[in-house]
């Protein structure tokens, strides 16, 4: 099963596709989408869509698991956000790529044990699952794969459900 993690962000979108098969990872793809400051939000928005767009058509999801949104301090920076994850998700639906959404309390559990984790702890265990040299840069693209390590962590029955329909084993 190839699952696509997204770390939602307006300048820097942080994607990891991993392929889970018989209890092990193996990375596919990860990176940024990365949205120059000095660009209309609009078209920055649209960059999100189309370099995404290209993502999912390499990758070949069977899902994507993105971060929910939690509340921020800066609203102006927290509403640009959600405009970016809706485009995000847009271009899941228009790709036919079901979506699900995980905390990052659930990402830290599921990749560390431990609800509590610092973000250092969840990137190296996140290394270590995926057997890399080095944790990927930006932060955003680890995070993106810790969360994509997070739905095979968390969809339980769901998730071997979806792979017996598919005839995974």
């Amino acid at each position: 099963m190839v699952v696509l993690g997204i770390d939602p962000g307006y300048a820097i979108v942080g994607y990891g596709a991993i392929n889970y098969r018989n209890n092990a990872y193996t990375p596919v793809s990860f990176g940024a989408i990365i949205t120059e400051a000095d660009l209309d939000f609009s078209r920055r928005l649209e960059i999100i869509y189309e370099d995404l767009v290209e993502v999912i058509k390499r990758t070949k999801p069977d899902a994507m698991s993105i971060e929910r949104l939690y509340f921020q301090t800066n609203q102006k920076t927290a509403i640009m956000v959600a405009e970016a994850r809706g485009v995000i998700l847009l271009a899941a639906q228009r790709m036919g790529v079901p979506v699900y959404e995980y905390t990052p309390l659930q990402v830290k559990t599921a990749v560390t044990g431990y609800g509590k984790a610092k973000k250092p702890q969840v990137m190296e265990m996140t290394r270590r699952l995926l057997k890399l040299k080095e944790t990927p840069k930006p932060d955003d693209t680890a995070d993106a794969l810790a969360i994509a390590i997070t739905h095979t962590q968390s969809a339980g029955s769901s998730l071997r459900k979806f792979m017996m329909e598919k005839g995974i084993k």
